[in-house]
């Protein structure tokens, strides 16, 4: 099967996939989105360069850390360094930051479409857009949500007032040690609900969104359903390509679109029914709104 990985790139120009693709939009019966990183980087929500620099240069000057990424992961002595860092990265990603226009502008395209939402990234930028909450399933957390650390139940917590409070209050990469948040059940400390290893806190709302998902993709799963990827890498293939290519090799009715700078492929076997389109996803998706007014 296309497991093997024989890939496929497209040899039509580029705007003959951009026609092709308002055209598959417009007969679909259904839109399932999948969104990963490469969707907030082409609305310039990007982790390095000057961006980083402006929000992280004494970090960077301090530990070596490159970009924000990165700097999740640096194993910080203290609490009041690590809290110092997430408050920042939360405050800038999730708190304060304006609606990405490729999000806007793919709303535009599936608002009156029966779509779904299958999305990697955790920086809240389908809620900001105005995108149903009910029609959204972010499978790795959410920068403002924090857990409990070990986890010791799965219940999660906003945490947007004690993270303002975080950077306004930091001094020299450090928070105040009575800002540190404790879990309300052991008193171990939270962490963020991002997953990164087995201890990412599955709530009531994840399980719900999941069962969304799945109700959703079991009900349209033969109707004419166009699989819409975005800016999805190899990190993680299993959540959503895998799952696509197999969805849109077992419908025969299916489309699979690749939207993605550098990396639009699909496999062989379904290769007559793939849209691969190696461009800009905010170029793509504001010529594709263009068209569609």
């Amino acid at each position: 099967m296309f497991l093997r990985m024989r890939t496929t790139k497209s040899t039509e120009n580029y705007s003959d996939k951009i026609k092709l693709l308002k055209n598959e939009l417009e007969k679909s019966d259904a839109v399932v989105i999948g969104a990963g990183a490469g969707l907030s980087a082409s609305a310039g929500m990007s982790y390095n360069g000057e961006r980083f620099k402006k929000h992280f240069a004494d970090f960077q000057q301090k530990y070596g850390i490159t970009d924000m990424y990165a700097g999740g992961f640096y194993p910080f002595e203290t609490l009041e360094e690590y809290w110092a860092w997430w408050s920042r990265h939360i405050l800038i990603n999730r708190y304060e930051c304006d609606v990405g226009k490729p999000y806007a502008d793919l709303l535009t395209l599936v608002k009156d479409k029966d779509y779904f939402v299958l999305t990697t990234n955790v920086d809240h930028q389908f809620q900001l857009a105005g995108f149903d909450k009910k029609r959204l399933f972010y499978t790795q957390g959410d920068y403002g949500l924090w857990q409990c650390s070990k986890p010791c139940h799965d219940k999660t917590y906003d945490n947007e007032e004690t993270v303002r409070r975080m950077v306004d209050e930091q001094k020299d990469m450090k928070i105040p040690s009575e800002l540190i948040p404790h879990c309300p059940i052991c008193g171990a400390p939270m962490t963020m609900n991002l997953r990164c290893d087995d201890t990412f806190a599955e709530d009531e709302g994840w399980h719900k969104a999941a069962q969304r998902y799945e109700d959703f993709i079991r009900c349209r799963k033969n109707s004419n359903v166009l699989y819409l990827e975005l800016g999805v890498g190899m990190n993680t293939p299993a959540i959503i390509k895998y799952p696509f290519w197999k969805m849109t090799f077992e419908n025969s009715k299916a489309v699979y679109v690749c939207l993605n700078y550098g990396e639009a492929y699909s496999p062989n076997e379904i290769k007559s029914r793939s849209i691969l389109i190696d461009e800009d996803i905010a170029k793509a998706l504001g010529e594709l709104t263009q068209t569609a007014e």
